[in-house]
């Protein structure tokens, strides 16, 4: 009896947890100024659902970030890619906040990871602090907001997870962003599925025309069509004073009123997150870089965002029979637009065939593959295609041409070059390269194992075996040799190499490490005085820079400060 209780008492308690974390209440906002968006939830990125929210800082840096509840630091991260400088606040009720593109840390936390960046001398960094050694409190400033890391202009990332690490729609929570506008759709596809399936007369997918009427609802002319057939939209929405292009909140379709598909845009794990490839039509956003969503669940996709789903939301068309079929588009303001699209049933005249694709390299999904010649072997891991197929593959000497990137990949792919015919010296300075359209060669970050080099891909393509002898360049940008600098706050020289790319660097003052901070973006590596590490008048500045096969770079030169 007690343990029943005991029992009731927890769910209570739990689901008071919960109900507390998820009050309008709770999250207060993360910066001082209204929250406008240029980046929604979920919204369909390159291989990923965005993870948060990107609130606009007014195309400026330095805005004070605040934390949006109480609670403690529970990760550090410092990188020149990613989230650049992120903070990780972990709350009471169980969930995590998170704030990435950051520009600076408070204070406290500033000194917290800056000891140990000097320590390991290091500026990439991850760090959990232990629990309450970083306490903040709702509203307090832990940062300043910036553009670091992979951002593409000032904004500040804010994220909120579950207990499970699942980023979760932050609007859920109570946050109001001025938002009256449908969303917008640009274009409507049909596709046919089944074996004999075809719409107006062909077995590929139809580009289907939109009329807009005046209450804002797209009509399309009627379809003839019969068998297992499916339909893709490209659709974004666009909120009040903002431009950007982003994500819808919710898709459902209907068949004579019926209900049969939604996918609902409120939270995801990042394990999944790369099958956004199995939502959108990822031949066709390869060719004309837009994502179409398919409102259909092939047999292979487990994305959890799906609900109210109906024989995977495919359309059984019958001859001589007709369907209305309808497609509802909203915003998380409530704003829609809707698709209405009639359906002929008819057989058609003509027998419709679908071409099957053929080659020598055929690859069951559910099973480890290797192909080898010419001294080239191609591995693709069990599951890493989310479909059986065949692919396109032409050996070469010391290329190979694996498919067209017009097929997504699941997991890494491994390719391997044989070396063996090159002296040991001679591969030093070798890599494998993936080659664009045009054939420039670009770095495939490389192992190399004796006489064999692999590179692990998650994109078809070219690859080529290739050399890279120049050493990377280095520059200085706010000082000369033997210049007095005592008015200079910082410190700042750009670094790049023009083949295989920047791998490590480290820099020196009278044989002092010091911090660089590196923004890849600009190619810029800067040292910030306030640091106080270099108190000497006279100063030995050493940059060592490294590439990606090992070609270095030594700068020196001379400054002086009072």
């Amino acid at each position: 009896m007690k343990s029943t209780i005991a029992l009731i008492f927890l769910l209570i308690c739990t689901y008071s947890i919960a109900q507390n974390g998820n009050s309008e209440k709770y999250f207060g906002n993360p910066l001082e100024i209204p929250i406008i968006l240029s980046g929604t939830f979920a919204e369909l990125r390159t291989n990923h659902f965005h993870g948060g929210l990107d609130i606009r800082t007014e195309q400026r840096e330095g805005l004070p970030v605040l934390a949006a509840a109480e609670g403690y630091i529970s990760r550090i991260s410092v990188s020149p890619y990613g989230y650049g400088k992120a903070l990780y606040v972990q709350h009471p009720n169980g969930y995590t906040t998170v704030y990435g593109h950051l520009s600076k840390f408070a204070p406290d936390i500033d000194a917290f990871i800056k000891k140990l960046q000097y320590e390991e001398e290091t500026f990439s960094i991850d760090i959990n602090p232990k629990e309450n050694e970083l306490m903040v409190t709702k509203g307090e400033v832990i940062a300043l907001s910036g553009n670091t890391g992979g951002s593409g202009g000032p904004h500040l990332h804010f994220e909120i997870r579950d207990a499970a690490e699942r980023p979760m729609n932050p609007l859920m929570f109570g946050y109001e962003v001025p938002d009256s506008k449908q969303p917008k759709v640009s274009a409507l596809f049909a596709y046919p599925l089944g074996e004999e399936a075809h719409i107006n007369n062909s077995a590929v997918r139809q580009k289907l025309p939109l009329v807009l009427q005046k209450d804002g609802t797209y009509i399309t002319p009627a379809i003839d069509a019969c068998g297992e057939i499916g339909f893709g939209v490209s659709t974004v929405d666009q909120l009040d004073m903002a431009p950007n292009n982003n994500g819808v909140y919710r898709i459902e379709t209907s068949l004579n009123g019926d209900k049969i598909f939604q996918a609902n845009f409120e939270i995801f794990s990042f394990e999944e997150s790369r099958r956004l490839n199995q939502l959108i039509d990822y031949a066709y956003y390869k060719e004309k870089w837009d994502k179409v969503q398919k409102l259909f669940v092939e047999p292979s996709n487990h994305l959890s965002i799906y609900s109210n789903v109906i024989n995977r939301g495919y359309v059984n068309v019958q001859d001589s029979l007709s369907y209305s079929y309808t497609i509802k588009i909203t915003d998380f303001a409530g704003n829609e637009r809707l698709i209405r699209i009639p359906i002929e049933g008819k057989q058609s005249d003509i027998p419709i065939v679908k071409e099957k694709d053929s080659t020598a390299y055929f690859v069951p999904a559910g099973v480890s593959t290797l192909f080898e010649d010419k001294g080239i072997d191609i591995y693709l891991p069990k599951n890493s295609l989310y479909e059986d197929t065949y692919l396109d593959i032409v050996f070469e000497n010391e290329k190979v041409k694996v498919h067209e990137d017009i097929i997504p990949l699941h997991s890494h792919i491994t390719i391997g070059f044989d070396v063996s015919k090159y002296l040991p010296e001679d591969r030093e300075q070798m890599f494998i390269s993936k080659l664009s359209n045009s054939g420039k060669p670009y770095y495939s970050p490389t192992k190399k194992n004796g006489d064999r080099f692999f590179t692990e891909v998650r994109n078809f393509g070219t690859f080529s075996l290739g050399r890279d002898e120049n050493a990377p360049r280095v520059v200085p940008v706010n000082f000369k040799e033997g210049q007095w600098i005592s008015s200079n706050s910082d410190l700042r020289v750009k670094i790049w190499d023009d083949l295989s790319g920047i791998s490590s660097y480290k820099a020196t003052v009278n044989g002092k490490f010091i911090l660089m901070e590196y923004e890849y973006k600009k190619s810029l590596l800067t040292h910030d005085f306030s640091d106080g590490v270099i108190t000497e008048t006279e100063n030995l500045l050493e940059i060592t820079v490294t590439d990606n096969v090992g070609n270095t770079t030594i700068y020196k030169s001379t400054f002086f400060r009072k």
